[in-house]
């Protein structure tokens, strides 16, 4: 530690199954060190250490109205709540004075302007992104060099039926991604007629965008470009949550060194 102390981190979402993760991530690097836990009402009280599975650790689960009294208490708050209520957790973080870092999906870009400019005004560092796992951030920078090559692409991402939205906040992140880099897009060969409504999927500027919801699966994505005479599939599977928390740790480290809101893990990864 060199005579630094540790970045002292809050979980929101804490009795979730991402947080469960990030609070048995946290207890063994030295230079973390977890303070605070939030949760749903039914859990608020409860340990949570004993509600992640990893023994008694003294630090009670608090409803997130609490977030508010981070400020000297936190430096970063990790906050997995889905859609809207990750960002309302994140500004009242950025009031007290500590870095968020998002992961949760179902929220709009517009919904993250006001982060944005609340981590702008204080100069604090943060991270909203749909995925932590570092090869979904691999993929993610793979297929914006592919598509320049391969302007013709489809993305299929295929979830566990328990998740709501859709498509995948990584998968509309890599549309995203993909139309700024590819630019405008080919001119289709022939005028498609669907026969069942919907069967080639949503269209993000110009790029398909399918979603899979089956018992069985947990968390994939393809990026598909065609060519003449030739395809490139770029794949990632994720099948634990032991997958998303070295991006997790990663992202704690980063925001520190940050000021202002940075989208997206694959800003983080260091590759160019």
């Amino acid at each position: 530690m060199n005579g630094k102390r540790p970045i002292r981190v809050a979980v929101c979402g804490a009795a979730g199954r991402m947080g469960r993760a990030v609070i048995r991530a946290l207890l063994e690097p030295p230079d973390l060190v977890l303070v605070a836990a939030f949760g749903r009402q039914r859990g608020i009280g409860q340990d949570a250490g004993e509600v992640a599975g990893t023994g008694r650790l003294g630090i009670a689960l608090e409803p997130s109205s609490r977030i508010a009294d981070l400020a000297g208490r936190a430096d970063v708050l990790v906050d997995f709540s889905p859609g809207s209520a990750a960002v309302a957790n994140a500004l009242r973080a950025v009031e007290a004075g500590v870095r968020p870092v998002v992961g949760g999906t179902g929220y709009t870009p517009q919904e993250l302007e006001p982060l944005e400019r609340a981590c702008a005004e204080r100069r604090l560092g943060g991270l909203a992104a749909p995925n932590f796992a570092l090869g979904a951030a691999l993929l993610l920078r793979f297929a914006q060099q592919a598509v320049r090559h391969f302007p013709h692409v489809e993305i299929i991402e295929l979830h566990h039926d328990r998740k709501r939205d859709a498509p995948s906040g990584t998968a509309l992140r890599t549309a995203q991604l993909l139309a700024s880099a590819r630019g405008e897009a080919p001119v289709p060969k022939v005028h498609e007629e669907e026969h069942i409504t919907g069967v080639r999927g949503g269209v993000y500027e110009g790029i398909r965008v399918h979603s899979v919801r089956l018992p069985g699966l947990a968390a994939h994505q393809e990026v598909l470009f065609g060519g003449p005479g030739q395809t490139l599939l770029i794949r990632h599977d994720a099948v634990g949550e032991e997958a998303y928390m070295p991006g997790v740790l990663l992202a704690i480290r980063r925001v520190m060194t940050l000021d202002r809101l940075v989208v997206g893990l694959e800003e983080l990864v260091g590759i160019p």
